[in-house]
């Protein structure tokens, strides 16, 4: 009888130590996924003033689309999210202020399709293309992230993984999602 009951105590106790590295693992994983989510998104940052910049010489007159994307991303780049400390607040700001610079952004391209002079320039089509691309890895390390948050979220309410979850303190991540009602989800137009 006493070896049954040491069987099940290490068996309990091997379970725990698994379960508790488990959530080692997806909460270091989930704060990586966020450190990718931030590089692009800084990548992002430094080529909107270029891309300001060459269309402002084509297009001088649509200076309310250049201030609105100077302060969309003025706004998104006060944003800080510290990845050992991830909360939902930060998360909301983030996707707040990245929602109204795509917004912005959005507008900007819709202006210099206006102009084709612009649209050949070579400059600027390397600009739309790096621009293109970083906006590709950021959904895409997006959609890490989020994967990594829905596996911690199943963890912590999965029985019995949710009991060593809850006694260690591990808690759940917010998924980085754009409202609804985004701007960014709604048509740009633009009239000349």
């Amino acid at each position: 009888m006493t070896l049954i009951i040491i069987g099940v105590v290490v068996v309990l106790a091997l379970y725990v130590v698994y379960a508790y590295n488990n959530f080692v693992k997806l909460t270091q994983r989930t704060k990586e996924a966020w450190a990718d989510i931030d590089v692009q998104l800084k990548r992002r940052y430094d080529l909107i003033p270029n891309l300001i910049e060459t269309v402002k010489g084509y297009a001088a007159h649509e200076r309310g689309v250049f201030e609105e994307v100077t302060e969309a991303r003025a706004k998104a780049t006060q944003i800080h999210v510290d990845p050992s400390n991830i909360t939902a607040e930060q998360i909301t700001a983030m996707a707040g202020a990245e929602s109204a610079l795509g917004a912005s952004l959005g507008k900007l391209l819709a202006v210099a399709e206006a102009y084709p002079d612009l649209k050949a320039n070579q400059n600027f089509s390397q600009l739309q293309s790096e621009l293109t691309d970083t906006e590709n890895k950021i959904q895409a390390a997006r959609r890490f992230y989020n994967g990594n948050v829905r596996d911690l979220k199943i963890a912590l309410q999965s029985v019995p993984s949710n009991f060593v979850g809850s006694t260690f303190g591990f808690k759940e991540e917010q998924f980085f999602e754009l409202a609804e009602d985004s701007a960014e989800r709604e048509v740009v137009k633009v009239a000349f």
